[in-house]
């Protein structure tokens, strides 16, 4: 799942929210730097991955994927299922995505705990652009898919572009969220479990 879908799964907490999507950006040796709540955050974090990563549905739903883009179609799938969430959010959560957004931008911007630079420089484009509630549009899949490529093409010293990506969202709509219909109560079960277990 991608970003959207972490916030809401994470427990109320702007650290451990922050955990969340630290885990994205912060990797290895440097996560132990953290204090509890957010190295909490960065486990679940790591659940949701484990149980989406592993699950049938969701393999089903990177099969649908043109083969041309097997590579990268967990990400792919993580972006699209985020735009499902965003179209269907009033089926998960009892305040508006625009609430939720607002309040997670406003946590995000208000907190002055120990975090990297680089992490303040995201969650700050994050709210400028309203990444999280452009989600709800095809369009806003589009740009996440662009901001994907620029990302991946400085980590790996070449060009990619999965911009063109957003014709399989197109072209299997319906079905995958249909996948995303069937996938998503049960991830939120999961996590929901793990947070109080």
């Amino acid at each position: 799942m991608n970003w959207l879908a972490h916030l809401l799964l994470s427990e109320p907490n702007v650290e451990i929210r922050l955990g969340n999507l630290l885990a994205d950006i912060v990797k290895g040796s440097a996560r132990q730097e953290f204090n509890f709540h957010i190295q909490r955050g960065i486990a679940c974090h790591q659940v949701i991955d484990k149980f989406t990563d592993n699950h049938i549905v969701v393999q089903r739903s990177k099969e649908r994927l043109n083969s041309s883009y097997r590579r990268f179609a967990g990400v792919l799938v993580d972006v699209f299922y985020d735009h499902f969430l965003a179209k269907n959010w009033s089926q998960y959560s009892h305040v508006s995505l625009d609430e939720f957004t607002a309040e997670i931008y406003e946590s995000f911007c208000a907190y002055q705990g120990q975090i990297p630079p680089i992490v303040r420089e995201v969650i700050s484009r994050v709210a400028a652009e309203d990444w999280l509630g452009s989600y709800r549009n095809v369009s806003g899949i589009e740009i996440a898919l662009l901001r994907i490529s620029r990302r991946l093409s400085r980590r790996r010293n070449r060009l990619f572009n999965l911009t063109p990506a957003i014709n399989e969202l197109i072209a299997h709509y319906d079905d995958l969220e249909d996948d995303f219909q069937e996938f998503f109560p049960q991830l939120f079960s999961y996590v929901q479990n793990w947070c109080v277990a």
